[in-house]
């Protein structure tokens, strides 16, 4: 029993020796760190004679006893539990490591920015909350629930300038939408200004010389801008319609004359009813001939270079031979 222990405690202290021989590593001088980096610098000489017999066993070993040394100095340093999870507090880096990328540039300033400086306009921060005089509370200066909201108002007062008929919460609404393109605009013009392009306008890109296409895109943009859509809008004198655009779709009408309608649906039941199936004639003709020109395009392809010239020359041949015979029979005949 004695030495059954004992030979349990002699393999718990020689495990306990080669854990402890994993983790230290003995250098003549020491590594000097960076913590702040996660780097470490070892100024020892290499062994030439153990680098000449296995150079990658060498340089394996020697990252490992160095990645060792820079563990063990990581857990030197104060450290804390955040989420059942200890992170080490590493200072601040020493050493200057090159950029990957080049310094980000400075972004240009905006139209209302250049205008704010050469007028001396300082931009003031505004404080998210708001007294409102309704609700009688501080609320948001934005977003939901703002304070003195105005879209939810019940009642809105008629200008004295303005149609008594003109739906006032209409109007609020498409200058609401008018505001917003307006934004949207201005920001796509300071994207394009700073990437050095050209800024698009409405209907036409701006440039000293427009050519035909732009022109004629422009005056179909202005008749399309008009209440109308451009229906009741004329052509002008030797105006071509522009390509590429939408057809638009024709439905039935929803109120009025459904006799259109109940044609179609009756033709339909018809159709669905009937044993026979409904043949297009012109349709099938038409794809039989399709069909017919592929397959001989097809043969022509396998044709080979050789077998088509021979082809034309004994043809040409012929051609001849006939013209010079019916060319003999005229002279007789003469």
């Amino acid at each position: 029993m004695a030495t059954v222990v004992e030979d349990v405690l002699a393999d718990a202290e020689r495990a306990e020796a080669e854990r402890l021989k994993s983790i230290s590593v003995e250098k003549e001088l020491e590594l000097e760190f960076d913590l702040g980096n996660l780097a470490a610098f070892d100024g020892n000489a290499p062994n030439a004679r153990d680098f000449r017999r296995s150079p990658e066993q060498f340089l394996r070993s020697l990252a490992r006893d160095n990645t060792q040394l820079l563990v063990n100095a990581v857990w030197k340093v104060p450290s804390e539990r955040v989420q059942e999870v200890i992170v080490a507090k590493l200072p601040e880096g020493v050493t200057r490591i090159p950029r990957e990328k080049a310094v980000p540039k400075r972004r240009p300033p905006t139209r209302w920015e250049e205008f704010a400086k050469l007028k001396g306009i300082r931009k003031k921060k505004k404080t998210n909350l708001v007294w409102d005089r309704e609700k009688r509370e501080w609320r948001r200066r934005w977003g939901y629930k703002r304070a003195n909201d105005e879209t939810k108002e019940w009642v809105l007062e008629v200008p004295e300038t303005a149609d008594p008929n003109e739906d006032q919460f209409a109007k609020r609404v498409a200058a609401k939408r008018e505001r917003v393109a307006k934004n949207e605009l201005n920001r796509l013009r300071n994207i394009a200004r700073a990437q050095k392009m050209k800024v698009p306008a409405l209907g036409i890109t701006p440039s000293p010389r427009p050519s035909r296409r732009e022109l004629s895109k422009a005056i179909h943009v202005a008749k399309a801008s008009t209440a109308s859509v451009g229906k009741f809008q004329g052509k002008l004198p030797k105006e071509k319609e522009l390509r590429n655009t939408a057809k638009k779709r024709k439905f039935q009408p929803v109120i009025g004359d459904f006799s259109a309608e109940r044609k179609n649906q009756l033709e339909l039941l018809k159709i669905m009813a009937s044993k026979k199936p409904k043949l297009n004639l012109t349709k099938a003709v038409n794809r039989q001939l399709r069909e017919d020109e592929q397959d001989q395009a097809a043969e022509r392809k396998k044709i080979g270079a050789k077998g088509r010239k021979g082809h034309k020359k004994l043809n040409r041949k012929d051609k001849k031979g006939q013209y010079r015979k019916s060319a003999n029979k005229r002279g007789k005949g003469k």
